[in-house]
This record gives structure tokens, C-alpha cells and sequence, in this order.
């Protein structure tokens, strides 16, 4: 559809998918800002040739800036030698035009109960065209009228149709949108590429938008991932008092992250802020595995069997919990992996992150698990005997 729109004379049209999340409907993914302290129109040509780049990447679509250099503007140059020769000021300049082409109120009248402004200005069609300007006059020495055409020289140039700040900086935004396959991370990384090959000393880049959102959410989601790491391995190792249990437990969450970024790369997904906040629930999922393998396995160690013998009974009576819960979260996060409709984007990335995770972590966890334990477990494991080894095995839930 972009392409055969684009190819239409003399329009410049895109097609756009109202977002459902909340943002402005002409809101894009990409808002690329760059600053500088440079004139307006040293800032065009950065900006024209990092548009140029952008647009030569097809992961870009759509690529346009807020910086365009198209409004006419007629720029007076005083001739100053000239202009003092003549006896003409530079202010008077200044105030004649000011005054013949954009008004002055020069005072005020009372009529019948009314006050009137007293408006100096030359009529409209004395004022349409360039050509106008020369036909001004100005006084100068010994009250001689001079015109504006002696002393001034006037030029038709192009000038910003706004003129943008960012951080109290001269801006310019790039804004573009994503093909299906480019993910918006990667599209942040090969912007900031470009800008170091293009950007001259004394630019500097910025981002704005759901770009800026999307940086700031990437580096906060991290360190909750993080902290939530940390906060299971410490409450785990005070339920265990040991810190080595608890590692060979969280030795399933990297098992479950190998599926979960399997299903999203299947499903087409990406690395983005529903997928992250998916991946921290899968931490606290996919290590109930662990908890209930290691946790038996110490139990029957405490009443005598062998490690080997404990770890096989463990991961063989604890295989029915553990595909029961795998097959609840499964079935649960199907309906968000699936769904439709406004938000599905944010739903599906949630749902395929559990469903993948949960599917392959479980598989791997009842093999992994038990191999590590017997590797890395403790040589006896601290507690009282409670029963009998025969009858806690004989007594074990199923």
C-alpha cells in the first residue's frame, strides 16, 4: 500500500495504523532528535543527509523531519555606507518598514462613546509584492525623502517554518516507522550509528516520543530483572539456609529463557517492554520446578537414602506437579499468546514469552535439575531424620 501511495505525483502521503495502546494517532515509533547551537540552516544540511542514510536502510519507512526550510522570507540588507552618506539611520529603516508594511498605532479617537485606533499603514495592494518595498521612503539629511531602494537591498530567501528547541538547544526531529521486521532497539542502535558518522562536532542526538519511553523502560526493566534475581536467590537461601541450593534451583531460569526468546523469534516478536515484563514473571514461575525437585531431594537425604537414590525419587514423584503446573500456565497464557483486538500487541508478547518459557523450561528443568544436584550438591544435607526412609517414599504424594 506505501509504495503504490507514494507513487502518486505531486503528494506526499503515508498510511497509518491508529496505535491502540493510548498514543496520538500521527504518534511514531521513531522520534530522533538533534541538537546544536549552529545556525538553522547548518542544521538542515546535517539533518537532510541524515535523512538521506535513514531512508537508504530498509528497516525505515516513511522517514520526514519537523525541520523544513520552505516558508519564503524576504531578508533587507542595509547598504550602511550608503545609508550614512545619505544621512539615513538604520532605525529609521528599520521603523518604516515596520510601519508601512506591519502597522503602527499611532493614537487613539473618541466617536460617539467610542475609541478607535489610529492604524499607519500602507493599503494592501501597495504591500503584496517585494518590488513594494523600494517604493518606501525614508527621511534623511536636511529632511530629504529618500527611498528604500538606495540604501536597501532586498533578497528572497527560504527560512524554517518553525523554529524548534529541544533541552534549550536549535532542534530538529526525525520521526519514522518500522518495517514488521525491524525491531525499534535495533532501530535506536543504527540511528545512533548514523549520528557518528554524520553529525559534526557540536551536534548532539536526543531521543522523544515513544523512543525516549521505550530507552528509559529497556534500562529500568533491566535492573528489576536484576533485583528480581537477587531477591528469589536471597529468599531462597534463607528457606534453604544454603547458598548453593538456591543456585542449582535458578539454574532453570536460563533454560526457560532459551524458550521464551525461541517462541518470540517463531511468533515474530521482539525484545521490547511487554516481552521484558514477561520474562521477569517467568523467573518466578520456572523456578517452582527447582523448588520442588531440590526441596524433596533434601528431604529424603535427611532420612537416609544415598544422594543419587534421592535426587532419581525426587524428580520421579515431583514430575506429576510440575507438568500439572506447566500445563495451568500453559493454558493460561494461550488466550494473551492468541488474543486479538485493540492491545493485542502487548497481550501476545506477554503470552508467548510464558508459554514458550514454561514449555521448554519444564522440559529441560526435569533433566537439567537433578544432573546439577547430584554435581553440585551439598555432601549431607543438615536436619534430623523424621521417618523412615521406606515409609516416607511409600508415603510420598503423587
Amino acid at each position: 500500500m506505501a509504495p503504490r501511495i507514494a507513487a502518486v505525483p505531486g503528494v506526499t502521503a503515508f498510511p497509518i495504523t491508529p496505535p491502540s495502546l493510548g498514543q496520538g494517532f500521527r504518534e511514531r515509533p521513531v522520534n530522533f532528535v538533534i541538537t546544536t547551537n549552529d545556525s538553522y540552516a547548518s542544521l538542515a544540511r546535517v539533518v537532510a543527509e541524515f535523512q538521506r542514510r535513514m531512508a537508504d536502510f530498509p528497516g525505515f519507512l516513511q522517514v520526514d523531519t519537523d525541520l523544513r526550510m520552505n516558508k519564503p522570507e524576504l531578508r533587507l540588507e542595509v547598504d550602511r555606507e550608503r545609508a550614512a552618506a545619505l544621512g539615513v539611520s538604520v532605525d529609521a529603516v528599520a521603523r518604516t518598514v515596520e510601519s508601512m508594511l506591519g502597522g503602527r498605532v499611532v493614537g487613539r479617537y473618541k466617536r460617539e462613546g467610542e475609541q478607535y485606533d489610529v492604524i499607519v499603514q500602507t493599503s494592501a495592494d501597495a504591500r503584496s509584492a517585494p518590488q513594494d518595498i523600494d517604493g518606501l521612503y525614508v527621511r534623511g539629511r536636511n529632511n530629504t525623502m529618500v527611498p528604500l531602494s538606495a540604501v536597501v537591498r532586498v533578497q528572497e530567501v527560504v527560512a524554517p517554518r518553525e523554529l524548534n528547541h529541544f533541552a534549550q538547544r536549535r532542534s530538529a526531529t526525525l520521526t519514522a516507522n518500522l518495517a514488521p521486521d525491524f525491531a525499534l532497539g535495533e532501530a535506536l542502535r543504527t540511528m545512533d550509528q548514523i549520528a557518528r558518522e554524520v553529525l559534526p562536532e557540536g551536534y548532539t542526538t536526543d531521543l522523544n516520543g515513544a523512543s525516549r519511553e521505550f530507552r528509559a523502560a529497556s534500562g529500568s526493566l533491566a535492573v528489576v530483572f536484576v533485583l528480581a534475581l537477587v531477591f528469589i536467590y536471597l529468599v531462597l537461601a534463607a528457606q534453604f539456609e544454603s547458598f548453593l541450593d538456591p543456585f542449582i534451583i535458578m539454574l532453570s531460569v536460563p533454560l526457560s529463557m532459551l524458550g521464551a526468546l525461541a517462541a518470540l523469534r517463531w511468533t515474530g516478536g521482539t525484545l521490547n517492554v511487554f516481552s521484558q515484563i514477561g520474562l521477569v514473571t517467568l523467573v518466578g514461575l520456572i523456578t517452582k520446578h527447582g523448588i520442588l525437585i531440590v526441596e524433596f531431594a533434601n528431604q529424603l537425604r535427611q532420612q537416609g537414602l544415598a544422594l543419587g537414590e534421592a535426587v532419581r525419587r525426587a524428580a520421579e514423584l515431583r514430575l506429576r506437579p510440575i507438568l500439572m503446573t506447566t500445563g495451568a500456565m500453559v493454558l493460561g497464557a494461550l488466550p494473551l499468546a492468541l488474543a486479538t483486538g485493540a492491545g493485542a500487541e502487548s497481550r501476545q508478547q506477554i503470552g508467548w514469552v510464558i508459554v514458550g518459557g514454561m514449555s521448554v523450561g519444564t522440559l529441560l528443568t526435569v533433566f537439567v535439575v537433578p544432573t546439577m544436584y547430584v554435581l553440585l550438591a551439598r555432601r549431607r544435607v543438615p536436619g534430623p531424620d523424621r521417618t523412615p526412609v521406606a515409609e516416607s517414599v511409600l508415603t510420598a504424594p503423587r
